[in-house]
């Protein structure tokens, strides 16, 4: 267990890191706190924080992903987004590769040795060896890319919308569609992405809620109110919660934000 890990390395510090430009919400949208409405009777969760790890500063994070002790971060902005294999005990960057200034990087997830990587607006998603973060290839599809996760046998992607898309993991064409929902109501601006005990774990965009999906019914089954996890000084400069990786054999995740100065390791437990 990544937890059992920690304890014997002990914490790292955080490198110092530019101050983050302000003002950079999601998609350069207006920024919003409204969670999940209709959530009635759903359990709800919260995040029990296990251990707090270092996070460069300056990432505009729109993805994470655990395998094989490395962590994969893939980050956004035109001419700043890049995809990097990262040490989670130390914040040291093992492997970096940036992607060209114009395309503007989104969600990604691992698929053997390979790792898919989403662009927003560009209508492409980017193949990489998982090894050396090469491109191998692009494919196109349509509309906007947000998260993606894969859930053992095919990919799950969104858009910002209500809506999950499945992909198959070799070709990327799209093989069918659910439309999220809690209470009745539909359940939009799904953003990054992450497959895990069969459920798809969906960060809620410009809010501190967390999702848990039933991906063959698109019904949400739970909600993880991730608020408080930074301290009032830490969320200055600090943009919103975003970034969800499973620790692979464990029941712990990993989260972030965009500018955060943290990873989290945490447990989700009744709130």
């Amino acid at each position: 267990m990544l937890g059992c890990l920690l304890l014997a390395v002990g914490l790292a510090g955080t490198a110092c890191a530019p101050t983050p430009p302000q003002n950079h919400g999601q998609h350069d949208r207006e920024q919003t706190d409204q969670g999940i409405g209709h959530a009635g009777s759903l359990p709800h969760l919260r995040p029990e924080v296990i251990r707090v790890l270092p996070h460069d500063r300056s990432s505009f994070t729109q993805g994470l992903e655990m395998a094989d002790g490395v962590l994969f971060e893939g980050t956004g902005l035109r001419g700043e987004s890049a995809v990097r294999a990262i040490d989670p005990t130390t914040g040291r960057v093992l492997r970096e590769t940036r992607l060209p200034a114009d395309l503007f990087g989104e969600g990604i997830t691992i698929t053997g040795d390979r790792i898919w990587q989403l662009t927003w607006q560009e209508g492409v998603a980017i193949e990489r060896d998982r090894s050396s973060l090469a491109e191998l290839r692009r494919v196109h599809y349509t509309g906007e890319g947000w998260g993606v996760c894969h859930d053992g046998s095919r990919l799950v992607t969104s858009d910002g919308s209500a809506r999950l898309t499945f992909r198959d993991p070799a070709t990327f064409t799209e093989t069918g569609q659910v439309v999220v929902r809690a209470g009745g109501e539909e359940v939009d601006r799904l953003n990054e992405l992450e497959c895990a005990g069969g459920q798809v774990w969906a960060n809620i965009w410009g809010s501190d809620d967390i999702a848990r999906i039933d991906p063959a019914t698109g019904q949400v089954t739970a909600v993880v109110d991730a608020s408080g996890l930074l301290s009032p000084q830490e969320q200055r400069g600090a943009d919103v919660l975003n970034g969800i990786a499973a620790v692979p054999g464990t029941d712990e995740f990993l989260l972030t934000g965009k500018y955060w100065p943290h990873l989290y390791l945490v447990r989700f437990v009744p709130a």
